[in-house]
C-alpha cells in the first residue's frame, strides 16, 4: 500500500474547499437546475430541513438521517421528459425535488478532519460518493510521515465491511488539539477532489499510474446500453447508479457493440434541460446523441414550445420571457454535430463536439484516463479495443479507478513508459 495514503488524512483535501450549503427538498426542480450547473460531477446532495424543535446542537446520527440522496441532471431530464411534465412545462419546473430525488442515504457519509484517506478511499471504493468534512480554524493539514496519529492516540484501522461507519462516525465530532472545529459549518469532499489529490502523488503511486487499466483490473465490462434504434427514453427506464451513465450503441454483423455516444449526468450537466427532455421523449436514442439539424429530412418533427428566457445559461429563469415556438436541434441541448448525416450504420465522425463519447484504449494507461476524467470534468470514460476507435469493451468510473490505486499491478509497467509520455494517450 502506498505511504501517500496511509500519511495523508481527509483534512488534506479540505483547504480551501467552501462550506457548504445544504440543498433542502422543499426547493424545487427550477432551483435544482441552477444548482446542479455549480456542483461537482454534475449533481447535488439534497436534505431534509433541520427539526425546528429547539435542537442547538445536531449530532451525527440526526445530520445523517437528515440526507436524503444526490441528485443528477439525468435525473432531472428523465423527470421532465415524462409526459405530464411535457403538457404542463412551468408546473413541472416548480416540483418539488423531494418528488425526483432518488432516496439513498449510503452516498454521504460524515467524516472527522483526521480519518486516513486510505480509510475513506475504502468507503468511497464501498459505494459512498461524497464525504461531509466539519469545518476547521487554522487547519494545517496532517501530511506529515506522523499523521497517523490523531489527537495524541493512534487511529483505528477502519473495518469498512458492514458496520464500518460507525468506527468512522464514533469519531467524528471530536476535536484536534491542532484545530478548533467550527460547529455546524461544512465542506463536502467530492470523489473528483480526490482524484485530483491522487493525480499530484503519481510518483509516490509508482508504478501503478503508468500500468494499463487492462492490467489492472479497472475495466468494468458491466456497463448500461441502448441501440441507437431505439427510443431515447428507454435509457431512463433504469438508470444506472456509478456511473450514471448509458452507452447508445449499434451492433456490427459480428455482434459486437459500436459506441456512438452516451446518455449521462456529464453530457447533460450543464445543457438546455427542457429541449433535452423533449428530445429524450420523442427521440431514437441515436437521433439524442448525434444530433438532429433543421434541415428538410427532419421537418416531420413537430414544433416545441420553449421560453425565450430559458437557455443553457438562463434556464432557471424559466417563468419570466415569451414563449416561442422552435424547431428542435442539436443546439437546443447544447451538443453540436459537424456532420448533417443521420444514418447510424454510417462511422461516427471522429469529432462531434460536446456529444461525442470520451473514450479511452485498454491499453491506456491509469494516470491517462485520470487525466482524462479531470480535464473534461467527466465521472467515466468509456474503453474500446486497442484496434478500433468504437468496438466497446467497458466503462471506467470513479470507482474503478480508486479500486485500482490502492492495488500493485498484475505485471511490472513496460519499459518504455515514462510520466512524460502518458499525456501523449488523452485522446481529446
Amino acid at each position: 500500500m502506498a505511504s501517500v495514503f496511509l500519511y495523508h488524512v481527509v483534512g488534506d483535501l479540505t483547504v480551501g474547499k467552501p462550506e457548504m450549503v445544504e440543498f433542502l427538498e422543499t426547493e424545487t426542480v427550477e432551483s435544482a437546475i441552477r444548482a446542479i450547473g455549480e456542483s461537482m460531477e454534475g449533481g447535488i446532495a439534497v436534505w431534509k430541513r433541520r427539526s425546528q424543535h429547539g435542537v442547538v446542537i445536531e449530532n451525527w446520527e440526526m445530520r445523517q438521517q437528515r440526507f436524503v440522496g444526490i441528485l443528477n441532471s439525468l435525473d432531472i431530464v428523465a423527470f421532465l421528459a415524462r409526459s405530464e411534465c411535457l403538457e404542463d412545462r412551468n408546473n413541472a419546473m416548480k416540483t418539488p425535488v423531494s418528488q425526483v430525488v432518488l432516496p439513498n442515504n449510503f452516498l454521504l457519509r460524515q467524516v472527522d478532519p483526521g480519518t486516513r484517506l486510505i480509510d475513506a478511499l475504502e468507503m468511497m471504493k464501498q459505494g459512498v460518493k461524497r464525504l461531509l468534512v466539519p469545518k476547521s480554524v487554522g487547519w494545517k493539514g496532517m501530511s506529515k510521515r506522523f499523521s497517523i496519529l490523531y489527537n495524541g492516540k493512534w487511529l483505528k484501522n477502519i473495518d469498512t465491511s458492514g458496520g464500518s461507519s460507525n468506527n468512522v462516525n464514533s469519531n467524528s465530532n471530536r476535536t484536534s488539539s491542532a484545530t478548533t472545529i467550527i460547529r455546524d459549518k461544512f465542506c463536502c469532499l467530492s470523489r473528483e477532489d480526490v482524484i485530483r489529490f491522487i493525480i499530484g502523488c503519481l510518483g509516490a503511486l509508482a508504478p501503478v499510474p503508468l500500468s494499463s487499466i487492462s492490467s489492472l483490473g479497472a475495466i468494468n465490462p458491466k456497463y448500461y446500453s441502448i441501440e441507437a434504434s431505439l427510443p431515447a427514453i428507454e435509457a431512463t427506464r433504469k438508470l444506472p447508479e456509478d456511473p450514471t451513465a448509458v452507452a447508445v450503441v449499434e451492433h456490427s454483423p459480428d455482434g459486437r457493440c459500436k459506441i456512438i455516444g452516451d446518455i449521462s449526468a456529464t453530457k447533460l450537466w450543464k445543457c438546455d434541460y427542457l429541449a433535452a427532455a423533449w428530445a429524450l421523449a420523442n427521440l431514437s436514442a441515436g437521433q439524442f446523441v448525434m444530433g438532429v439539424e433543421d434541415d428538410v429530412t427532419l421537418r416531420s418533427l413537430p414544433d416545441f414550445t420553449v421560453n425565450s428566457a430559458v437557455g443553457s445559461n438562463n434556464l432557471a429563469n424559466g417563468g419570466g420571457g415569451s414563449t416561442r415556438p422552435k424547431k428542435f436541434s442539436s443546439r437546443s441541448i447544447g451538443f453540436f454535430s459537424s456532420s448533417p448525416s443521420h444514418s447510424f450504420g454510417v462511422s461516427r465522425s471522429m469529432y462531434r463536439g460536446r456529444s461525442a463519447p470520451l473514450t479511452c484504449k485498454v491499453t491506456s494507461s491509469l494516470a491517462a484516463v485520470m487525466a482524462q476524467m479531470l480535464s473534461h470534468r467527466a465521472t467515466h470514460v468509456w474503453v474500446t479495443e486497442d484496434e478500433s476507435d468504437d468496438l466497446l469493451v467497458g466503462v471506467v468510473g470513479y470507482a474503478d479507478i480508486l479500486a485500482a490505486v490502492t492495488i500493485q499491478p498484475a505485471a511490472p509497467v513496460p519499459a518504455n513508459r515514462s510520466y512524460e509520455a502518458f499525456g501523449n494517450e488523452i485522446q481529446t
